[in-house]
């Protein structure tokens, strides 16, 4: 920075410069001193723009950062309440499976029982109409004989 090298020259300045005798004082070149204060003056407000600008792109870049971060987290969040979701889902589907598969059983258990008692209720009258059959041909060989 430009001001540096005149705050330099400055303490030069005051080096180099002549003690008055019996005192810390010393004289320097007012019109040197001048010089150097007035080239600090237009040298001040460019570094102080400068700094100004540095210091609003900073804020500007930890703004953005800070967006940046919020926005990463919200969709963490969303994706672990989307996973979350999910989850619940799985067990819900899994309890209804589960439902499902047992009504299911109970279905078919419903089913082999009629199943069989149809098929216990027809054998029992073919049994019937055998026996019935069976007394006639037996009636009839008792005719022939």
């Amino acid at each position: 920075m430009e001001i540096f090298t005149s705050l330099e020259s400055l303490e030069e300045l005051l080096d180099s410069a002549s003690k008055v005798p019996f005192s810390s004082k010393v004289m320097v070149d007012a019109d040197e001193l001048r010089e150097i204060i007035e080239e600090i003056r237009l040298k001040l407000p460019d570094e102080l723009k400068q700094a100004k600008w540095v210091k609003e792109e900073r804020q500007r870049i930890m703004e953005d950062a800070q967006k940046e971060a919020d926005n990463i987290v919200r969709q963490a969040e969303s994706r672990i309440v989307n996973m979350v979701d999910e989850h619940v889902i799985t067990k819900q589907a899994l309890a209804q499976k589960d439902e499902i598969i047992e009504e299911a059983n109970k279905v078919s258990k419903e089913i082999c029982g009629g199943t069989r008692e149809y098929a216990n209720a027809v054998l029992e009258k073919v049994e019937e109409v055998l026996k019935e059959t069976l007394q006639v041909v037996h009636d009839n060989r008792k005719e022939l004989n």
